[in-house]
């Protein structure tokens, strides 16, 4: 193991991180595609995401479509809404939510006898506009978005499904890929809130340099 301290400057190290990134990746990425990859794998130190994140087709250009008509991004945990870069939203017009800590959701749980999860995507079907669904931890909630979308009460521009865990997650994952709804996945167990977080903020970058 190399123990040689590599002294960069604070503003650099993010530069000097993506670098080695470049440097250690398996294969090539597809250039429309590695920007996200490569932010996910920064925010993890994760390299096996080159491999398994899923990509639906024109998914990129679907989603910076989304955010410059002023999508509002749902996260599922408060996590989520706290990494994501809030002056790239502001420049774009886009505002990010969660309603996993609303009252009302809670109380909508306890009644129904579901999971708040499930009752915070029902609150954000609601929502005018373009809406981006970026779901980090909870499988349900995937669930429920694959429910709306087939019952034809939700036609969300984006969902972004990375729950990390064991019950029901690959599983959720696999059938929201099968609505053919726009999405990137993150396949198998891993995932996260930061990983949510990091394609948000990945794709609200690529919205201030299109061309890139």
């Amino acid at each position: 193991m190399n123990t040689e301290i590599e002294y960069v400057l604070p503003m650099d190290i993010e530069k000097r991180s993506f670098e080695i990134i470049e440097s250690e990746l398996p294969h090539p990425l597809d250039p429309e595609l590695a920007p996200i990859i490569k932010r996910v794998i920064h925010t993890t130190a994760d390299f096996e995401y080159a491999d398994t994140l899923y990509f639906s087709p024109q998914v990129r250009e679907k989603a910076l479509a989304a955010l410059q008509k002023g999508a509002t991004i749902v996260t599922d945990t408060t996590m989520a809404l706290s990494g994501i870069n809030k002056p790239a939203l502001e420049r774009h017009g886009c505002r990010a939510v969660s309603f996993i800590g609303d009252p009302a959701v809670a109380e909508a749980a306890k009644k129904n006898g579901t999971t708040r999860s499930r009752e915070a995507v029902d609150r954000a079907a609601e929502l005018p506009g373009p809406l981006i669904f970026a779901v980090g931890n909870a499988p349900t909630a995937l669930l429920r978005i694959r429910e709306l979308i087939l019952e034809g009460r939700l036609d969300p521009a984006l969902v972004i499904g990375v729950p990390v865990g064991f019950v029901n997650v690959v599983q959720a994952k696999e059938l929201l890929i099968e609505t053919g709804v726009p999405c990137i996945v993150a396949r198998g167990r891993k995932g996260g809130s930061n990983v949510a977080a990091a394609i948000c903020n990945a794709l609200l970058y690529l919205q201030g340099r299109p061309g890139v």
